[in-house]
């Protein structure tokens, strides 16, 4: 037994934790600096679905059904693996449309009806509410056994509200709702400090499972292996890990319970809340389809052993309530300490569910109930009047307090009647109730709103009939007569045994009557009648919300509205400075200064109305909208006029965009050009002033000998006949370098001359090896040539590609040493072209300068090696490869190793020199662009 202040202050301490994790996210939010942005915290946050029913109601099911717990857990596992398309649909069309709740979007793809609207909210507060009681019983019930004497867990008599702790923890949770659930009035702000604490408790929740868990199996018995043995052991137990259960297995009831739950996880407020509204971005949903089902299967991984641990330690009597079995066990092993850790949990699942059923239900209050009311008030709707943001914050607070009291009601007076477990599933068939309206209205474009309501009304009224009266009637409330044989007597009224329906339990019955009612009513009233304008309108945004973006989405609205009304509208619902910053922002958008200059077209309009959607709700938000504006009602035709005028504009708007595009890339390519140009002329600068200095240069040696030479007339014979062949040499350099600047010129001009012709690259190689043996001679240097037996013959001309190889073996001449050169030239042919090396054993090419030695006028080596040469042969040898669909290049030198080098290189002994090589194809291009391989 515990202290109840101990446990109290525990409690109030966790609480106080919470608080200071709210606190905390949302003030880094206010910096910019988002908690929630965050797909872990998002994943983390949708476990809210794991309340103290999954806490204590999971194991006392497991106690009594087996394993017969694990469809509540397998349908959500489903629905996030099979059904996150349909998450994400509701994802985009809640941020396309600033939706606010499940009611909020279900009257807004009915032509955002209020009576739609207020249907669906009645029906949530009725569904929820005993679900919030069953989370008061839960930390009532453990606060009772935690302070109570013994560990049996029997029920305590009842106590004064003022003297009930769960009372007080509800006053409590009002107030943490209040505080970061309704700060501000527009509920499609992210809730930073409530998601947080959320995903907070997720975690504590599930660290406190998990201990009690281990401790059951390793600290109570010797672990799994042992647990089970002595399961199997006692006849009753090991019925509990059968599916049959002592029976045929119930397979209805198993696709109930599944189906019910996958239905839950998507339609219970609270999981709409976090999933939908809560969402910061849709690719979160990719982190949750997984998590989130990772996280059910940690949390129930120790159900059944938790529940057989405590069958065999209490025997298995009345006198223990099995729900109880995560308290009760460490507190009957003498584990004080971890039983109230185990009670935190508790309590932290079971808050997580009330403070965001709260905020969903209350905002649905709110809302849809009691704003409506007041919207009759003419003061509220007419311009006067003074801001009502505060008003509206007001009535959603009070609403907060008003769900929780009547949840304790529900609790304090009905609290003890029922196990956690059915309090539970009759809130998930109320709840199912919405399933076929919603997916019919994302998927459907013919549902109605008639159909829709009355869908939901006889939906809602059979699980009325056929579960919660029932309940109700076996909690003592009600006669109980009418269950056996039907009101006045009528047999097949019988509401678990509707039209004689038998073999089902009450759960699978109801929600079969349930839903199959409410999806024929639904889908037979909307066939009888077509929708209307305004309905069909909205079904065109919903279903094809994909394909619509802020820009391109059709507006479908006609009327006259003010500017100045619109934002007068404005101020009074959102407050001054958010509707000035709204208008000031939309008028940046339009490009207009001033926000008193929007022209108050369709688009605007329908802004402001989305801007107040956010606040109170897409209905309210029309009618407040419809009172200072003058709307023309829309027929089918009219939409359907919408429809394709706005197709008609998406259409130019694409052409226009394909045109801009084509600009943009005109004006690429003319910058491309204009570069091109200025490059050229760049180039152009240079050669010529390369050209120059080339000329100069013989050209002063020339001038600088003559003039030697006729200012001494006695100079010596042999002197003047040194001078003589300098001048020679160098009128034949200076004729070569004009020769291959017009050369050079020609080729790049393409006006030169080419005379294709049958080329036999091995007879031209051996030929100019021949031509220039006596230069190699000169150098006392060796050539090696390595030729194939046999070599394809190209089209090519054969005298340029001669010039190609007498400038190659030239070049290699002039950089082997003297004496010990050697020049190798290879061959090597294959499928695509031939390709020619020659390389030699000289200093080489620094690797710098590889990339320009095939520049003009450049030269591979520094000035104190540098032979007489005009640095063009490099150039013009290229050019004339590359015209004949050829590459030209120099190998890049040998790395050290025994790894050998690739390509035609692979026969030549690894050099210091250099290699350079050129390839070219069988069959000669058909253009000169043609890339070589």
């Amino acid at each position: 037994m515990l202290s109840p202040a101990l446990v109290i202050a525990a409690s109030l301490g966790y609480l106080l934790v919470l608080f200071a994790v709210a606190y905390w996210a949302d003030r880094r939010g206010r910096q910019g600096r988002s908690v929630i942005a965050n797909p872990w915290v998002y994943a983390l946050s949708l476990a809210v679905y794991c309340t103290a029913w999954t806490y204590f109601g999971s194991v006392g099911r497991a106690a009594t059904g087996g394993v017969w717990f694990l469809p509540i857990y397998l349908g959500p596992t489903l629905a996030m693996v099979l059904g996150w398309l349909v998450v994400r649909k509701m994802v985009r069309i809640a941020k396309a449309y600033r939706i606010t709740s499940i009611a909020d979007f279900i009257a807004s793809r009915y032509g955002k009806s209020p009576l739609l609207a207020g249907l669906v909210t009645l029906i949530a507060v009725v569904g929820i509410v005993p679900y919030i009681a069953l989370q008061l019983k839960a930390v009532s019930a453990g606060y009772a056994l935690l302070t109570a004497s013994g560990a049996g867990g029997v029920a305590l008599p009842a106590v004064h509200w003022s003297q009930d702790s769960a009372f007080y923890v509800a006053l409590v949770l009002a107030g943490f709702t209040m505080v970061f659930g309704a700060r501000h009035l527009d509920t499609t702000e992210r809730h930073e400090g409530m998601v947080a604490a959320i995903a907070f408790e997720s975690v504590v929740k599930l660290v406190a499972f998990l201990s009690v868990g281990l401790f059951v199996v390793y600290g109570m018995f010797d672990g799994l292996g042992d647990l089970f043995a002595r399961a199997q052991a006692v006849p009753a137990l090991l019925q509990l890990l059968r599916l049959e259960q002592g029976g045929q297995f119930a397979w209805a009831q198993w696709f109930a319970l599944t189906l019910l739950s996958m239905l839950s996880v998507v339609f219970l407020p609270r999981q709409f809340q976090v999933m939908v509204v809560e969402n910061v971005r849709e690719s979160h949903l990719r982190r949750a389809v997984w998590v989130f089902p990772l996280y059910l299967l940690l949390i129930n991984l120790l159900v059944l052993p938790i529940a057989l641990g405590g069958l065999l330690y209490f025997g298995g009597g009345a006198a223990v309530n099995a729900e109880n079995f995560v308290l009760s066990l460490p507190l009957a092993a003498g584990q004080q300490a971890l039983a109230l850790f185990v009670f935190i949990g508790g309590l932290s699942a079971a808050t997580g569910m009330v403070i965001v059923e709260t905020i969903a239900v209350s905002t649905m209050v709110s809302n849809e109930l009691v704003l409506p009311l007041l919207l009759r008030w003419r003061h509220l709707r007419s311009g006067a009047g003074q801001d009502l943001s505060r008003l509206l914050l007001g009535i959603r607070r009070a609403a907060i307090l008003g769900v929780l009291v009547l949840g304790y009601v529900y609790f304090h007076l009905a609290g003890e009647a029922y196990a956690l477990v059915s309090i539970g599933l009759i809130s998930f068939a109320a709840v199912a109730q919405f399933a076929p309206v919603m997916l019919g209205g994302m998927y459907w474009k013919g549902g109605t709103r008639q159909g829709a309501l009355a869908g939901l009304l006889v939906g809602f009224a059979m699980w009325a009939y056929t579960l919660m009266l029932p309940s109700i009637a076996k909690s003592g409330w009600l006669d109980a007569g009418f269950l056996a044989h039907g009101p006045w007597g009528v047999g097949w009224l019988r509401p678990e045994q509707l039209l004689g329906l038998m073999g089902l339990d009450g759960l699978t019955h109801s929600l079969f009557w349930s839903l199959l009612a409410n999806i024929g009513v639904y889908i037979g009233l909307s066939l009888w009648r077509a929708p209307s304008g305004h309905e069909a309108s909205q079904a065109l945004l919903f279903v094809d919300v994909f394909k619509r973006t802020a820009v391109s989405s059709p507006v479908f609205w006609r009327g006259r509205a003010r500017t100045s009304d619109l934002l007068q509208l404005c101020e009074r619902f959102l407050g001054a400075a958010k509707a000035e910053a709204l208008f000031a922002g939309y008028a940046r958008q339009m490009g207009v200064r001033q926000a008193d200059a929007i022209r108050p077209d369709a688009r605007f309009v329908q802004f402001v109305e989305t801007q107040l959607a956010g606040a109170v709700g897409s209905a309210s938000a029309r009618v407040l909208v419809a009172s200072v504006a003058e709307e023309e009602t829309l027929t089918p035709e009219d939409v359907l006029r919408i429809l394709d005028e706005t197709s008609q504009i998406r259409a130019y708007s694409r052409a226009l965009e394909d045109k801009s595009r084509s600009l943009e890339q005109a004006t690429a390519d003319l910058r491309e050009a204009n570069n091109q140009l200025q490059s050229l002329d760049r180039l152009k600068d240079d050669f010529m002033s390369s050209v120059t200095h080339e000329l100069r240069t013989p050209l002063t040696s020339i001038r600088a000998l003559a003039e030697l030479m006729q200012a001494d007339e006695g100079m010596p014979a042999a002197q003047r006949q040194q001078f003589i062949g300098i001048i020679v040499a160098e009128t034949e350099r200076l004729t070569r370098l004009v020769n291959q600047v017009l050369d050079m010129a020609k080729i790049e001009a393409g006006h030169a001359d080419w005379h294709v012709a049958a080329v036999d690259l091995r007879a031209l190689v051996t030929q100019a090896v021949a031509t220039t043996a006596e230069v190699f001679r000169e150098r006392a240097a060796q050539v090696h040539v390595h030729l194939p037996a046999q070599v394809p013959t190209l089209q090519a001309d054969p005298d340029r590609l001669m010039q190609v190889l007498l400038n190659l073996l030239s070049n290699a001449a002039k950089f082997v040493p003297q004496p010990g050169g050697e020049v190798v030239v290879s061959v090597q042919a294959d499928a695509q072209g031939v390709t020619v090396s020659v390389q030699d054993n000289g200093p080489g090419i620094d690797p710098a300068q590889a990339l320009l030695v095939f520049d003009r006028f450049h030269q591979g080596c520094d000035a104190a090696r540098r032979p007489q040469g005009t640095g063009l042969g490099l150039p013009i040898s290229r050019q004339i490869v590359e015209h004949f669909g050829g590459r030209l290049w120099l190998e890049p030198p040998p790395t050290p190793g025994p790894t050998p080098t690739q390509g035609p290189t692979q026969l030549l002994p690894p050099a210091p020199g250099a290699c350079f090589s050129f390839w070219l194809p069988l069959q000669p291009p058909i253009a000169k662009e043609t890339t070589p391989p």
